[in-house]
């Protein structure tokens, strides 16, 4: 939908410059995506993060920011061979006031197979930029980068300052990026406000939190036997089997009555769930195998948790299942391990930073923003569990479907109208005194 002028007054005049600024910037906004697209910064294991970082800060400076360069030092991930380096750039604004951080991650999985697009080129087809990451967000960190210079171009100034950072790893949990910001004392609420993440979730949606996920293994121990005689060993396969029709019969039929109040899309993962992400057991990649009872079988599951079910009740529920099953299977023995726990998050209701985007896609869209939390994580878990900054959303150019796809694009009409958007909503954060 093209974007129009229309209000009245001297809030309307100004609206519409910053309007005009958004599609006069596009060109500019566009060349930045392809330049990030062809810089291939893909996780794992985390290549040309350097020079990903780079490029955002050679095109935050021409934005009139400042920029610096923060390497996660100590962090585990962070290697002569694999630095990860983010970079944050500030624009002080015409008065003190409040700081808008807004962030996006430019890390991004592997092309993978299926392509009939160049993964690395950045082409554009009606309409359409092509290449992995343009939407996951490649596009979100330059609709940010270029929100702002479109309210310069359009001449208007605001209280506060704006920050903008690119981060690294997100798409294997962001402890080097946005948690590392966030743990160093960079970026937390003694000195950000609010918090926009570009992330590709449509342009006419915002996003206001997400679900808990609790990723955990288990083991389970047999005893070695020839197998041709079974019955001398104990099958840590059968126990696994055991555990896992359990999962199957007993557990997921609980959590799929379960419903969160949170606006999860698709409306399916508004509930609890589990999956089996992997299974194996016995003489696992032995090219030769040997006739054997298998002694050991380890599976992980990913359960993804409510708002209202909490961490501590569903890790306690996966525990009072196990010991069922084990009290039910002789010689059942097995090991529960934590591998990855991320609590759910929410922006209070009535949050300034959501209404300031409703306002603003109402302005430039014509129409209700909807509402939305998102079925999987993303680094608003960061800035709400470390940095304590309640007030941040997600909202970004992209369809959030063609994310990790081959052929993943952006249209560019998208990028434009977010570039407005994000505009419009920074305005209204940074010098609405009643924020």
């Amino acid at each position: 939908m093209p974007m129009e002028a229309g209000s009245a007054g001297v809030q309307g005049v100004q609206e519409d410059r910053i309007i005009r600024a958004a599609e006069s910037v596009i060109d500019e906004a566009v060349e930045f995506t392809q330049e990030m697209i062809r810089i291939p910064t893909v996780n794992p294991p985390g290549e040309f993060y350097v020079d990903g970082a780079r490029c955002i800060g050679r095109w935050l400076e021409r934005a009139g920011f400042t920029s610096e360069y923060i390497a996660a030092e100590g962090e585990a991930e962070h290697t002569a061979k694999h630095p990860r380096v983010n970079v944050i750039g500030r624009r002080e604004g015409v008065r003190p006031g409040k700081t808008l951080h807004m962030n996006g991650h430019f890390d991004v999985v592997p092309a993978g197979r299926g392509w009939t697009k160049d993964p690395w080129g950045g082409e554009i087809v009606d309409g359409k930029i092509y290449g992995r990451g343009t939407c996951d967000m490649k596009a979100g960190i330059a609709a940010a980068v270029f929100a702002a210079e479109a309210l310069r171009r359009a001449g208007v100034e605001t209280s506060g300052a704006i920050e903008i950072s690119g981060t690294v790893d997100e798409e294997s949990g962001g402890y080097a990026g946005v948690a590392y910001l966030c743990k160093s004392g960079r970026v937390t609420a003694q000195n950000t406000h609010f918090a926009i993440i570009p992330e590709p979730l449509n342009v006419d949606r915002i996003c206001v939190g997400h679900r808990g996920v609790y990723w955990f293994d288990v083991v389970t121990h047999g005893r070695i036997a020839h197998g041709s005689m079974p019955y001398l060993g104990h099958s840590a396969i059968d126990d696994m089997g055991a555990i896992l029709e359990a999962m199957r019969t007993e557990l997921q039929p609980e959590l799929a009555k379960r419903l969160t109040r949170v606006p999860v899309v698709p409306e399916l993962s508004r509930r609890a769930t589990l999956n089996v992400n992997t299974v194996s057991g016995g003489q696992v990649g032995e090219d030769v195998q040997s006739p054997c009872v298998a002694d050991r079988a380890h599976a992980i599951f990913d359960r993804r948790f409510l708002l209202e079910e909490g961490f501590d009740a569903a890790k306690a529920e996966i525990h009072r299942l196990l010991e069922s099953v084990a009290s039910r299977v002789p010689g059942l023995r097995y090991d529960l391990v934590d591998r990855m726990v991320v609590h759910p998050t929410a922006t209070p209701e009535n949050s300034p930073v959501t209404r300031s985007l409703q306002y603003a896609i109402q302005r430039v869209l014509h129409k209700e923003a909807q509402v939305i939390a998102s079925p999987g994580t993303y680094d608003q878990k960061h800035f709400d569990r470390i940095g304590h900054i309640p007030h941040t959303v997600a909202y970004g150019p992209g369809v959030l479907d063609l994310a990790h796809q081959p052929d993943e694009w952006v249209s560019i009409d998208d990028l434009k109208n977010s570039i407005a958007v994000l505009a419009l909503a920074t305005v209204k954060l940074l010098n609405d005194q009643h924020a």
